[in-house]
């Protein structure tokens, strides 16, 4: 099994890296690299719902950190050294905000799209599951600060750009945007990326800690009776979903070109879970491949009905919970257990009595 589950991601490898630049659209590519951004936060969430059995229902607020550090940074790199314009809008002598001023540093970007979600998740982690804080009131938590972060970013209009966003990126760290060859480009990091993090999530749900994970979901008091901390156990995989949400966020921003508080709510939170549970929250491909698929739908069905759309989610999101709360990655196992369970056939007594 776990030669098989290697041998999957080598051959998502090959297909995301080696055959969609080669076979697919511009368009279609970039609409490919925005589902594995999506893909690489869900990879995350795999590991929290379904392996820690932490609903993360706010994973928008990580992802943010991440799309609005890339974003800054992409938008002081587009004005050349000037404040950006729609800061001079608003009011044309306004100086730059101080908290913008580090994100002209490349390495300061960089380390703030890992450090700021670690900071963060490490925090508010060690402030609910040391308390005991789990089930429906983390989920709930977890949304309101989603939910309060898009809010506080819609107020600031002078700072973040408000609802309208951060937009008309140039360039991406030194490369020209627009030159489809660096497209490409940014769509191989992000692909690379969410390979590198299905990886990492194989490698740790082969480890201890990976056993020690699903031991805390399923028989919490268990593994603190053998000596462990639940708590700490808990922290480690919530701080690396976060980093995960992070890292998408933050390849979401130069492949599609802007980020707004539409795509860090309440709504682009819950849209992520539809995408794990439709997937497979506890399977190693599930997270990352129903993140890709409700992404394609809400491309293709979104745009044609845009009204509909959530809806048509929000019923997906109940019938897989109803009736396949493993996802789609338990079907074949189902279909095996059901083949296995089915009575043998019987030989008719005609061919009995030929045999005999």
């Amino acid at each position: 099994m776990t030669k098989l589950k290697l041998s999957g991601i080598v051959v998502l490898a090959v297909l995301l890296l080696g055959v969609a630049p080669l076979v697919l659209t511009d368009h279609w590519l970039t609409n490919l690299g925005k589902y594995c951004c999506w893909a690489i936060a869900a990879v995350g969430i795999g590991l929290a719902w379904g392996r820690g059995g932490m609903l993360v229902m706010g994973q928008g607020v990580f992802f943010a950190l991440g799309a609005y550090s890339m974003a800054m940074h992409l938008t002081l790199e587009s004005a050349g050294g000037r404040v950006p314009g729609f800061m001079v809008l608003y009011d044309p002598l306004a100086p730059l905000p101080a908290f913008w001023e580090p994100f002209r540093s490349t390495w300061f970007t960089l380390l703030a799209i890992v450090l700021l979600p670690v900071i963060v998740a490490g925090l508010l982690g060690y402030a609910l599951f040391k308390r005991g804080v789990k089930g429906a009131y983390f989920a709930i938590l977890t949304q309101a600060l989603a939910v309060a972060l898009a809010t506080l970013i819609s107020s600031t209009i002078r700072e973040t750009g408000g609802d309208t966003g951060l937009s008309d990126f140039k360039y991406f760290f030194g490369f020209v945007l627009n030159d489809p060859a660096n497209k490409i480009m940014v769509y191989l990091i992000a692909a690379g990326l969410l390979v590198v993090c299905l990886l990492a999530v194989w490698q740790l749900y082969r480890s201890r800690f990976g056993e020690l994970l699903v031991a805390t979901r399923d028989a919490e008091e268990r593994v603190r009776f053998l000596g462990y901390d639940p708590g700490t156990i808990k922290l480690v995989a919530f701080v690396i979903s976060a980093l995960m949400a992070s890292i998408g966020g933050a390849m979401f921003v130069p492949i599609v070109g802007i980020i707004t508080p539409a795509e860090i709510g309440a709504a682009a939170s819950i849209f992520l879970i539809a995408g794990v549970a439709l997937g497979g929250r506890a399977s190693l491909f599930g997270p990352a491949l129903g993140a890709i698929a409700v992404g394609w739908g809400q491309s293709s069905l979104g745009s044609t009905w845009p009204d509909g759309w959530p809806y048509v989610l929000g019923l997906l999101f109940i019938v897989v919970i109803l009736f396949l709360p493993k996802g789609l990655s338990s079907l074949p196992a189902r279909f095996t257990a059901a083949r296995s369970d089915a009575p043998p056939a019987t030989v008719p007594a005609e061919l009995e009595e030929v045999r005999s």
